[in-house]
């Protein structure tokens, strides 16, 4: 069985001065640098980079040939590392991801990235629809505060209530250090 890495949207605006800042990018950001080190040491061939590029304006971060579109220095890819754009919070929609990870012969992913509540849920969920057996490293994710009416809901209630719910029917929830212990 073979295990890919899909880290997904680690982007410059999501981190500070960027055009939609998340709690504690650079904890996550550093969490997955390590996590793709431990892949670039023991599975070189199964990076896979997910950017998403907006695919309208009105989305108001991503946008094309911008700086804020740019992968974050800590998880830049190595020439030989797949890319993948997208532009739909689910990897899998619209891209080659999933048809890259069959041709490898991938019955497993480890997703780390951002935003918890968006495009990680949305790519973990595809992911395990998929057939594929899903590891979500937690810690390696952020997200941000959201509201609703009149309520705001912390960055950190975001992020628990979605791995929580990921954790009781999808994936493998798992921290960067319980994962590079195994």
């Amino acid at each position: 069985m073979s295990t890919a890495l899909i880290i997904v949207d680690i982007q410059n605006d999501y981190f500070p001065n960027g055009k939609m800042e998340l709690s504690n990018p650079d904890k996550a950001a550093d969490n997955a640098a390590k996590v793709l080190e431990w892949f670039r040491q023991n599975n070189k061939d199964n990076i896979f980079h997910v950017q998403h590029i907006a695919g309208s304006p009105e989305l108001g971060f991503f946008l094309p040939n911008t700086e804020g579109a740019a992968i974050h220095q800590t998880v830049l890819p190595l020439e030989h590392e797949n890319l993948i754009v997208k532009n739909f919070p689910n990897s899998f929609l619209k891209t080659d991801l999933e048809s890259k990870l069959r041709e490898k012969g991938v019955t497993k992913v480890v997703v780390v990235g951002m935003m918890t509540h968006m495009c990680i849920d949305a790519t973990v969920r595809a992911a395990v629809d998929l057939g594929f057996e899903t590891t979500l490293i937690e810690d390696a994710c952020a997200t941000r505060d959201l509201s609703y009416q009149d309520k705001v809901v912390p960055a950190e209630q975001v992020h628990y209530a979605f791995v929580s719910a990921l954790k009781s029917m999808y994936a493998n929830v798992t921290s960067t250090e319980d994962f590079l212990q195994q």
